[in-house]
């Protein structure tokens, strides 16, 4: 079994929780701990456990992209960001194929790549203070990878306007558009999703997994594709002028001065 830094596993009565362990940085996404979620994940397939928990340490769920990684990728080659973009994908393309079913206990903000890994979960708890939002168009980013999952989740009128707004919303409006299974008090989350692991462990794992596999059967070939392109379109992001404005504005905790809108004038 692998070691972990930034990620803490935890197995009993056939049930199997991941932890993103990054409290101090609210579980923000680095490249370690992104590399690590898929190790963890990897080995909870071919372990003995039924029904895996994926949460977060401390007051928050995961922040999304870490804003010091965010500083670093300006300066990274394209090969580079392609290779960053192909993990992130890796980990949520595992999450929606995964064998197993997964319960996402949402203990605080969920947002922006943190928002993929708290809804492409079989289930969603979470937290009435809980918040969730794709974020990425306000640091010039574009959430390319989650697009295609969100999609299939609330169909293309409302991706759009989530997408494009990089609003937050709260735990009961993800509830209303089928985003969060439960909405559940946050001294009795992890009580909770075990109690609804504790059910599901009761079901045939041979059907649950013959379930799982027909639905992604489904979307494969065309997931295939459209990650492929989703991967390609934020790699070529992540090197325009906005992009290094919007990162350079955001831990300068100032308003963007975009350099598309001036291109315009």
């Amino acid at each position: 079994m692998a070691r972990f830094n930034e990620i803490l596993t935890q197995s009993a009565s056939g049930i199997k929780t991941i932890t993103l362990n990054r409290p101090d940085k609210r579980n923000a996404l680095s490249p370690s701990l992104i590399e690590e979620l898929a190790l963890a994940l990897r080995e909870a397939e071919t372990c003995d456990c039924g029904v895996v928990i994926l949460t977060g340490a401390g007051q928050a769920f995961c922040a999304g992209l870490d804003l010091e990684h965010l500083e670093t990728m300006r300066a990274c080659t394209p090969e580079e960001h392609r290779r960053d973009s192909e993990n992130m994908a890796l980990v949520l393309r595992t999450l929606y194929d995964f064998p197993k079913p997964v319960i996402a206990a949402v203990n605080g903000p969920a947002i922006a790549g943190g928002m993929a890994l708290a809804t492409i979960p079989d289930f969603t708890l979470a937290t009435p203070e809980s918040k969730f939002g794709y974020t990425e168009v306000k640091v010039g980013f574009v959430p390319a990878i989650v697009a295609s999952f969100l999609l299939r989740q609330v169909g293309e009128k409302r991706t759009r306007e989530l997408l494009v707004s990089g609003r937050l919303m709260k735990a009961q409006e993800a509830l209303q558009l089928g985003l969060v299974t439960q909405i559940v008090a946050a001294e009795e989350l992890m009580q909770s999703a075990r109690a609804l692991a504790q059910c599901l462990l009761q079901n045939s794992p041979q059907a649950m997994q013959a379930v799982k596999r027909l639905l992604a059967k489904h979307a494969r070939r065309r997931l295939d594709e459209e990650i492929e392109d989703a991967i390609a379109a934020n790699a070529q992001q992540r090197s325009t002028e906005d992009f290094k404005e919007g990162v350079e504005a955001f831990l300068q905790r100032r308003r963007a001065d975009w350099p598309s809108m001036k291109a315009k004038v």
